[in-house]
């Protein structure tokens, strides 16, 4: 048992097996993302020598792999998105607003995961900026931060969307802030319904234009009658929206957010056991209350690193998006704007640290571990570059089944 163990190292340790034992079932974007976690701060990608001006010990510190999946990298991830979010705060309550795909969709959804998350995206924000815009809801217009989590917390496939809402928006002409009541945003059940059929609809429509890929025992949802009769259970069940009670101020929200937009499969921090066989770590079950809700799971380490590998995102897929009033396109427009009608300052001086979230001091240079001098860079370390033979003949790779 040791509180240092890392997702790295159960990469390291297994991951060559791994890939022997499951040859050509790994996409190359699962390969890369076990490459980079398994070289991460390691010679392979260089580094550099750090001294100390006062007592002259030395020490090597390698680079980091900055790979999206990679649980050490997140904290100076987290960071940088946090300064550069704080100005886009206003002094209003927070909701937290999460939609979840429900079961039967799964599968549908891992076999097409950029087309299945960027409708699960689209139909979601829609769905919140049409409710609220709605003079019988709220009226307004909306700002909306979305992050895409594909996992539960045993890692099994679990795609949903965290929202970060302000409690309020601009009114249709523009000419006044419209709060939010203090504790309710919007009716969960309207947005479960319309983000039902929005989505069913979407879905449908992919399936017509050819753009769905079914592998398989799922070959045969190619059939227009076959696919429709997946979805009848999905169509008939209430899908579950979930809004929580607003945070206790602004100055909290960025933090918390932080925390989930730069969040992987399974943080280090959850680890407990490697011993060659299996991977022990905390859970938590959902179906539970109170501290029972805090579990311990043990799996097979190949389980392990397939569960892990499941949430690879496509490249280039966008998991942090920003609609309604924090869209890319006018976001300082209407931030603005909203500012002026709140009558609030432009732009608040930063008030979070970075401490507020997950720290990752090895981000940092730590003092001399002798006598606490500072440590400067000496030397680069060039990167370890090794030659690659080949690619073996093996037949076309596939992802590993949810």
């Amino acid at each position: 048992m040791s509180a240092s163990l890392e997702v790295a190292d159960i990469f390291r340790a297994a991951g060559p097996a791994y890939r022997a034992d499951h040859p050509g079932h790994q996409s190359l974007d699962q390969l890369k993302v076990m490459s980079a976690i398994e070289t991460c701060r390691t010679a392979a990608l260089g580094g550099h020598v750090e001294a100390c001006g006062d007592c002259g010990h030395r020490r090597i510190a390698y680079n980091s792999c900055r790979n999206r999946h990679c649980p050490k990298c997140q904290g100076a991830a987290a960071r940088t998105w946090l300064a550069a979010r704080e100005a886009d705060l206003l002094p209003v309550g927070y909701f937290h607003v999460v939609f979840t795909l429900p079961a039967e969709l799964g599968e549908i959804a891992f076999h097409n995961k950029a087309t299945v998350y960027d409708l699960l995206f689209r139909a979601a924000s829609e769905t919140m900026l049409t409710i609220a815009a709605d003079p019988k809801h709220l009226g307004a217009r909306i700002g909306i931060t979305a992050v895409l989590h594909t996992w539960g917390s045993a890692m099994t496939h679990h795609p949903h969307l965290h929202m970060i809402v302000p409690g309020g928006g601009i009114s249709p002409d523009g000419t006044r802030w419209i709060s939010s009541r203090p504790a309710f945003l919007l009716p969960v059940r309207v947005l479960g319904m319309l983000f039902r059929r929005l989505f069913l609809d979407g879905l449908t429509r992919l399936h017509r234009a050819g753009k769905l890929r079914f592998y398989g025992a799922l070959a045969i949802l190619t059939d227009p009658r076959l696919f429709q009769r997946q979805l009848a259970p999905a169509a008939k069940k209430r899908w579950v929206v979930y809004a929580k009670p607003p945070f206790a101020g602004p100055e909290a929200v960025l933090a918390y957010l932080a925390r989930y937009t730069h969040r992987v499969a399974i943080s280090n921090r959850r680890l407990i056991a490697h011993d060659g066989n299996g991977v022990t770590f905390r859970y938590k079950d959902y179906r539970r209350d109170g501290a029972a809700r805090q579990q311990v799971m043990t799996l097979a380490t190949g389980e392990f690193i397939r569960r892990f590998l499941l949430h690879t995102l496509p490249p280039g897929f966008h998991r942090i998006r920003h609609y309604g009033l924090l869209a890319s396109t006018t976001r300082q427009e209407s931030l603005a704007r909203a500012r002026d009608l709140l009558a609030v300052a432009p732009k608040p001086e930063p008030t979070i640290k970075a401490e507020d979230i997950e720290p990752d001091p090895s981000d940092r240079r730590p003092p001399c571990p002798c006598c606490g001098g500072r440590m400067s860079i000496i030397e680069i370390v060039a990167r370890a570059y090794r030659s690659r033979g080949p690619p073996a003949s093996e037949p076309p790779t596939r992802e590993a089944t949810p």
